[in-house]
């Protein structure tokens, strides 16, 4: 197979990330538990996550080609092993705000730089949806495994025990590994540099992008998009253990189960895209979501609280809310694929940097509005705010795909 060491390195940097970033719905959850934090506190931690991510996507996003996608995902992965290990000997609050500070840091070399490597790798627009639609399943099951992983070294019976610290070990040494692989992989950069232009250039380039419709439109649908999903991946754990009334190792084991069914969503939509217009496959997804929340949330309601609660006894809601995943799954990849392969290669990186501003922040904003809304309209509701930006995306990609259609005709 072409290019299969940088392929495989790939596949690692974005599995070591899923398992860092959307720890943070587990830290959200063992933050208050083990520190007395209150919730509208804990949910900083999303923004300490975030708010780097898109900082640092703006300011390098088009310089990276110039620096070195492979030396850019080398620093990233360098700087979350580092602070990995000295995670497990920290039990205070303020040090996850600078571990998530540096990991969305990270991140955002990391990712902008993936994004840009997959068009140097990959040539064909449906093979170009195909991986990056691989490489979002990957990450999903990075999700999944990190949760569940997670949820054997929580102490139910012990809310103030920080034994779940020691989980940090084994990320610090997963995020060693993948910078071993990266490291010895090989990566032609030549396609996405324009030796004679300077920084500055580089980056007129990008805030050029951002006026035009195509990539207005596009922003609003993945900003929309990951404001959802972020918030039900962050407060899903929280939703279990206060409205459901499950123990907190099964509220984390609900959100790897959420991450699950996104990795299977975004295979089969990967599968179904072959034949299929994306369009036509979006519009139904986004449909079946909102009725889903709409059907499964009044079954979340009244529930009672018994201390033997586990996956064979729990509340039909609590087996029904995750398929949520299966039809948000293939939105995310398909719409970025789709205005990716739209532009030329040495554009890539620069689109790829408002991928990650906006997807941060619509990450950072929706975790903070549920965090809010669950102390002010109660957990038992606050989900059902999410048919807002289902609809604006649905509108979204409406627009959008008469966009792309015009700047890339068949």
């Amino acid at each position: 197979m072409k290019n299969i060491g940088i392929k495989l390195s790939l596949f690692l940097n974005y599995f070591v990330f899923a398992f860092l970033l959307n720890s943070v719905g587990t830290v959200i959850l063992q933050v208050q538990r083990s520190f007395d934090v209150s919730k509208a506190d804990a949910s900083l931690l999303e923004g300490f996550k975030d708010i780097p991510i898109a900082i640092a996507s703006f300011i390098l996003a088009s310089f990276l080609p110039k620096i070195g996608l492979k030396k850019s995902m080398l620093i990233g992965l360098a700087i979350v092993a580092i602070m990995c290990f000295a995670t497990t000997f920290s039990n205070e609050f303020w040090f996850f705000k600078i571990l998530f500070l540096a990991i969305g840091v990270s991140f955002a070399l990391v990712k902008v730089s993936v994004f840009a490597t997959i068009g140097l790798i990959i040539d064909s627009k449906k093979g170009h949806a195909s991986f990056m639609g691989i490489i979002e399943a990957i990450f999903m099951a990075g999700i999944l495994i990190g949760n569940l992983a997670f949820s054997f070294f929580i102490d139910d019976a012990n809310p103030k025990s920080t034994f779940w610290l020691n989980m940090y070990w084994f990320m610090g040494a997963l995020s060693l590994l993948a910078f071993l692989v990266l490291f010895f992989s090989k990566l032609d950069e030549s396609a996405a540099k324009i030796d004679q232009r300077k920084f500055s250039e580089d980056f007129k380039e990008m805030l050029r992008l951002i006026v035009k419709p195509l990539t207005i439109v596009f922003i609003i649908s993945i900003f929309m998009y990951v404001l959802i999903e972020q918030s039900f991946q962050t407060w899903l754990p929280t939703f279990y253990q206060d409205i459901l009334k499950t123990p907190a190792s099964m509220a984390i084991q609900a959100g790897a189960s959420l991450a699950g069914v996104i990795m299977i969503g975004r295979f089969l939509g990967g599968v179904i895209l072959n034949r299929v217009k994306w369009i036509h496959l979006l519009s139904v997804c986004l449909i079946m979501a909102g009725i889903i929340i709409v059907l499964v949330l009044p079954l979340a309601e009244n529930v009672i609280l018994d201390p033997s609660t586990n996956w064979l006894n729990a509340p039909l809601a609590a087996y029904l809310l995750p398929l949520l995943g299966l039809f948000l799954a293939p939105i995310y990849p398909t719409i970025n694929s789709t205005v990716l392969s739209a532009l030329p290669k040495h554009m890539h990186s620069s689109m790829a940097g408002l991928i990650v501003v906006f997807s941060a922040l619509g990450g950072t904003i929706g975790s903070i509005i549920t965090g809010t809304l669950f102390d002010v309209v109660g957990g038992n509701k606050v989900f059902y705010f999410s048919l807002i930006p289902l609809t604006i995306i649905l509108a979204s990609v409406w627009v959008l795909n008469k966009q792309v259609t015009k700047s890339t005709p068949e």
